[in-house]
């Protein structure tokens, strides 16, 4: 048989390193090293806010209206023009002035035939109140009577058209001199000193009472939106803040674009810019709908990843639950949250671009739980 060699006896120190070595193979992995916490982050809770509603719309400053300034005689020559382009006119100012020399002479033609009229009337009416007293003796028949009366009723109207002549020709007197129709400002003029014009001739345009409006393009779907009296903030292209309110919305919509036009009185905000907005600029602005309730988070809270938002719920157990929200508008440094959450949930704040799902985390500074509701009749 063969022969194995013998086994050596153990020593002292051999022993105990096999005695060690067992030992070490029996422990546990709870009793390593604890886990160190990834980050330490500060806790937020979902907080309800009234958020605005708006809604935006493109559109031009015009003229409320414009009220055109034409000749009302006919061949008559500018002498004297007032007033420029940009200026402000009050009703009845001059605008400009005719030579009127022939119709002052016509005027003074006129006022000559009215009084000659009038002496003519009253010499027949002389002769026929004396007819009439001669009517009861015979002295005069009464045929010759009726002339007598017949020529009184005809220069009294004789009397009354060279009135009615003098009258039309003072009228054209006073078209020598064109006034402003209404309080507002020039926005085109074409009047020149010497030009002969004639009766309807366009020389100044007028923005009645200085008045703009914006004409915002609002599709169909959302015009339904819009009622007359909702308020607008505008600015228009050269920065000027105008505050608006809806007067009335177009009846029709373009079938072609599928918007509808929606008329706003606008006047300038306080501030620099208050008279630079003008007639013919482009302007955007957003309409006031009011206000609803809904969940916001601060904007660092909420981090995007590959297209998608997420937010972090720290756990009881200080480790982080990554959920996919759903995020809508923008209010100031808070965010929109369009996802349910609990209101209790405790929310990373900020820093979650460096977290993980099942991350441990140190909470620095937890937000407070909501204080439950006071009960009916307890005391303060």
């Amino acid at each position: 048989m063969p022969q194995f060699p013998s086994a050596r006896p153990l020593t002292g120190w051999s022993l105990l390193a096999l005695v060690l070595l067992l030992a070490g193979c029996g422990d546990k992995p709870a009793e390593k090293a604890a886990a160190k916490p990834a980050l330490t982050v500060t806790t937020t809770l979902p907080q309800q806010a009234m958020l605005p509603l708006t809604l935006a719309a493109n559109g031009n400053l015009a003229a409320w209206q414009e009220a055109i300034v034409a000749a009302e005689a006919n061949g008559l020559r500018i002498a004297e023009v007032l007033v420029n382009v940009g200026d402000r006119v009050k009703r009845g100012q001059p605008l400009a002035r005719f030579a009127s020399d022939t119709l002052r002479a016509e005027a003074a033609q006129g006022r000559a035939s009215l009084a000659e009229a009038q002496a003519n009337a009253a010499e027949a009416a002389n002769n026929a109140q004396r007819a009439r007293t001669l009517q009861q003796t015979g002295a005069m028949s009464a045929s010759q009577i009726n002339q007598y009366t017949t020529a009184d009723a005809t220069a009294r109207a004789r009397v009354e058209v060279a009135r009615a002549v003098l009258q039309a020709q003072l009228v054209r007197v006073a078209q020598g001199v064109l006034q402003a129709p209404d309080d507002g400002v020039i926005s085109a003029r074409t009047a020149t000193v010497g030009a002969v014009t004639a009766a309807g001739t366009e020389l100044f345009r007028l923005i009645r009472q200085g008045r703009l409006e914006w004409r915002a393009e609002v599709t169909a779907t959302e015009l339904g939106r819009l009622t007359p009296g909702t308020t607008a903030i505008v600015t228009a292209a050269s920065g000027a803040r105008l505050e608006g309110r809806v007067r009335m919305l177009a009846p029709t919509v373009d079938p072609q674009s599928r918007t509808g036009l929606v008329y706003v009185d606008v006047k300038p905000l306080p501030g620099p810019e208050s008279g630079s907005a003008r007639a013919g600029m482009f302007a955007r602005g957003e309409f006031d709908l009011g206000a609803v309730p809904t969940l916001t988070l601060p904007q660092p809270a909420v981090v995007v990843r590959e297209g998608f938002s997420y937010v972090f719920r720290v756990n009881p157990d200080n480790r982080v639950t990554q959920l996919k929200v759903q995020i809508g508008r923008v209010a100031g440094d808070r965010l929109q949250v369009l996802s349910p959450l609990p209101t209790d949930a405790r929310i990373v704040a900020s820093g979650g671009g460096f977290l993980n799902d099942g991350d441990l985390v140190r909470v620095a500074d937890a937000a407070p739980a909501p204080a439950p509701p006071a009960r009916a009749g307890a005391r303060p």
